[in-house]
């Protein structure tokens, strides 16, 4: 694996892979020593041009795990707010020896440009880039949905048949997007639901159904109910016509948790609007998977920096034996 972009151009091989990688790595994360010596001697950069708590430290606590350098790079308080362009930041990764680049960036695509404007010879890993993806949060998500429905038997195996309804705000959502795309490639029936204002205009040629009612949404009997988050900082108009009259509509109260299913999961990416798009009852049930998914984050993380740069590492020690 190159880069890690998004989910949409992922093969099924290469998502189970990954998945399964993840598998192995989640195994070493319950030994008393987490530590691996696999990526010793290579640098990981967090390139992060927006703020975000969970997915930066989940990158660096994978990074660490296996025993990689990691240097974190903030836009805020950089040459970037004095007006530094994204190519100039690339080439000073590139003189310092970056081996694998994590980005975060409000700028749809700007992982893409990275990866292939010739800047940087490192491997390029997408943390989230505008409204486009945010695929290892879909990747930890398929995970996690795969070990709740599998448990010690997930290895190698898919999600077809099982069905995920993603809730709330669509049109701003990377997440949403991400999981569209990786859940049907893995072969999960998805149902978007979300007030009209929020479901993008492209929506059509995405393979999904989408309604507009939760209750409707939750009678279809879910595996999964994905809660999003009700992005406030990107909308710049009114998309719905007050935050109570949205938590009445579209989110998950205790009534509607009492309708799911008996072995639905309720899930959400974080960080969460309690009392919102989901309410404390919801989040702290044991039907909440909030905190597995930030556990297998980690997991599914180290996994994707395994395959960028572990293969490249191994490449290169069989060239010094040759040598020899």
């Amino acid at each position: 694996m190159r880069h890690l972009l998004d989910t949409r151009t992922l093969s099924r091989a290469d998502a189970l892979q990954i998945l399964d990688v993840a598998e192995d790595m989640a195994d070493t994360q319950r030994r008393e020593i987490k530590k691996l010596p696999t990526l010793r001697g290579k640098t990981v950069v967090n390139l992060f041009f927006e703020d975000s708590t969970r997915t930066r430290i989940s990158f660096e606590a994978a990074a660490k795990r296996l025993s990689a350098d990691v240097i974190n790079f903030s836009a805020k308080g950089s040459s970037v707010s004095k007006g530094e362009s994204l190519q100039d930041t690339a080439q000073t990764l590139q003189a310092m020896g970056a081996d694998a680049v994590v980005i975060r960036h409000g700028a749809s695509g700007a992982p893409h440009t990275l990866a292939t404007s010739g800047w940087i010879s490192a491997g390029v890993l997408n943390a989230g880039d505008g409204t486009h993806e945010h695929p290892t949060q879909a990747l930890l998500d398929a995970f996690t949905i795969r070990k709740r429905t599998f448990g010690d038997d997930s290895r190698g195996r898919d999600l077809a048949g099982l069905k995920v309804a993603i809730v709330g705000d669509i049109l701003h959502s990377r997440v949403a997007r991400s999981n569209v795309w990786l859940l049907t490639t893995l072969g999960a029936e998805v149902t978007l639901v979300a007030p009209p204002t929020l479901v993008p205009q492209d929506v059509s040629a995405w393979p999904v159904k989408v309604v507009y009612d939760l209750d409707e949404a939750i009678a279809l009997k879910p595996d999964a109910l994905m809660m999003l988050r009700i992005q406030l900082e990107r909308m710049n108009a009114a998309y719905f016509p007050t935050e109570r009259e949205y938590s009445r509509r579209w989110g998950l109260d205790a009534g509607r948790m009492a309708a799911l299913p008996g072995g639905s999961i309720v899930m959400h990416p974080g960080p969460m609007n309690r009392g919102l798009e989901i309410s404390a009852d919801a989040a702290d049930s044991p039907r909440s998977t909030v905190l597995e998914q930030v556990s297998n984050g980690v997991s599914v993380r180290m996994a994707a920096l395994y395959l960028l740069l572990a293969g490249e590492r191994n490449e290169s020690s069989t060239e010094e034996d040759a040598t020899r």
